[in-house]
């Protein structure tokens, strides 16, 4: 026997009427995948919307903030510019004082700095929307490498030129480069004159620093007292050995303040003038000598206000 087809019969009534509606099984589900399709389609498309709705409104604000972002970018290049023309007068400054440090000087093209390659983030996914940004993000990246590059090259040549100057003030220390007497006059110096007790020329080979009876000698430098002691026609006197071949005399003077064997510093009083000896006034006779041979006292006063006679 043929199967008998069932039907569904939906009833809606109300005081006045009655409404039915009569379905077979295959055309109410025919209807429900109908309905079904509609709403995920209808879904789909309100999804689609809001979610472009939200790309537009990111994109708005992304092109709102592209004008600041430029301005802000430019400012720091600006910022950068100023700093590698203040490098560059440090690197003018570099020159001068590693000549005064008897340094060489850094070759040019270590300079110019080998830059390489920069490496750069991955592309963010906004790029296509600002063009210019990436560019700027690129170039301003750039010049950050090379400046600090610079940066890091004066660094090493300023530690460099740091050690070197402590060096030399190691070894200035010991060089007799100043006065060993505040003020008083230049009087007979280096060289030929003639003597004012024999009236014959000969070489003088110290500075005669005329002064009052009782005037603080200090030491030039620092040192080691090797005499303090009477010493002929030089009356009372004082050789003082500085190392690195620098010694001193002072003669003529009053009275002593160290002894033979001290240690003493620049700027260490070590007597006081007179009039001992062979002189013809009140004066301190100053002595320079290097690894034995005289020097001109005068090459050494880096400092000092003492006023010159002639003789």
């Amino acid at each position: 026997m043929p199967t008998k087809k069932r039907k569904y019969i939906f009833q809606a009534e109300n005081d006045h009427r009655v409404k039915q509606w009569h379905f077979s099984l295959n055309r109410l589900l025919a209807k429900t995948i109908v309905i079904t399709i509609l709403g995920g389609g209808l879904l789909f498309y309100c999804a689609d919307l809001l979610t472009g709705m939200i790309y537009k409104t990111k994109l708005t604000e992304i092109q709102n903030n592209y004008s600041d972002l430029s301005s802000t970018i430019i400012n720091l290049q600006n910022r950068l510019n100023v700093l590698n023309s203040q490098i560059e007068i440090i690197e003018e400054k570099d020159k001068a004082v590693r000549t005064y440090a008897d340094l060489p000087q850094i070759d040019e093209n270590i300079r110019e700095l080998g830059i390489g390659g920069v490496v750069m983030s991955e592309k963010s996914g906004i790029d296509h929307l600002i063009p210019k940004y990436e560019s700027a993000v690129v170039t301003l990246e750039s010049n950050i490498d090379v400046l600090a590059r610079k940066v890091k090259l004066e660094l090493s040549s300023y530690e460099d030129i740091y050690k070197k100057v402590q060096e030399n003030a190691d070894r200035i220390r010991f060089i007799p480069t100043i006065p060993p007497i505040e003020g008083g006059y230049l009087n007979k110096g280096f060289g030929y004159r003639k003597d004012p007790f024999t009236k014959t020329k000969r070489f003088h080979y110290g500075q005669d620093i005329t002064v009052n009876i009782g005037t603080p000698i200090i030491a030039p430098a620092d040192g080691s007292i090797e005499s303090a002691k009477h010493v002929g026609g030089f009356g009372k006197a004082i050789k003082m050995n500085h190392g690195n071949g620098y010694t001193t005399f002072y003669a003529h003077m009053s009275k002593f303040n160290v002894r033979s064997g001290d240690k003493v510093k620049r700027g260490d009083i070590i007597g006081y003038s007179g009039n001992t000896g062979r002189s013809t006034g009140p004066h301190l006779h100053y002595e320079v000598h290097y690894h034995g041979k005289p020097q001109n006292p005068l090459d050494y006063f880096f400092s000092g206000n003492m006023d010159r006679t002639v003789n």
